[in-house]
């Protein structure tokens, strides 16, 4: 994994670009998952995102976790990876 991305950017249904980076990622039951974090003003929103492309893709396609059980899962691994975050 020493290859991800510091940065990643993804295009809003309105054409604005919103840029997030990237903490950490990992595997889960054969998705991969990243923690991202974004900066709105002056607060911090971090997010739990997952790879939803096709396997045949050139470019990985990430949605946001959003089911509570996938997210409580994912959440937990990376507080075992990083030690120092809380996830809500």
């Amino acid at each position: 994994m020493g290859d991800r991305p510091n940065e990643i950017s993804f295009t809003t249904d309105d054409n604005e670009e919103v840029v997030f980076q990237v903490i950490d990622q990992t595997r889960l039951g054969g998705i991969d998952y990243l923690l991202v974090s974004t900066r709105d003003g002056d607060e911090e929103e971090a997010l739990i995102l997952k790879d939803v492309s096709e396997a045949s893709s050139e470019e990985a396609i990430y949605d946001i976790v959003d089911d509570d059980v996938e997210f409580a899962m994912a959440a937990e691994i990376f507080k075992e990876l990083l030690d120092d975050i809380e996830l809500y």
